[in-house]
């Protein structure tokens, strides 16, 4: 799967929330970006969110884990 068609079922999965499930998703989404903790910490951290976001997009039935 290209990396193209990843983000774009991503912004799909996005259109379908409200506004505020937007803003959370987004915020979220940013300070896993920004912040600076140690390496190996911060990469188990991003693994588990990210472990939790297929998990909750996969629960809507709408999109297969594209990651």
């Amino acid at each position: 799967m290209t990396s193209f068609h990843q983000k774009h079922q991503i912004l799909e999965s996005l259109d379908s929330l409200d506004s505020t499930q937007t803003e959370k998703v987004l915020e979220f989404i940013k300070g896993l970006m920004y912040k600076t903790p140690d390496e190996a910490s911060y990469k188990r951290f991003k693994q588990e969110a990210m472990k939790e976001i297929r998990s909750a997009l996969g629960k809507r039935g709408q999109l297969r884990s594209a990651f």
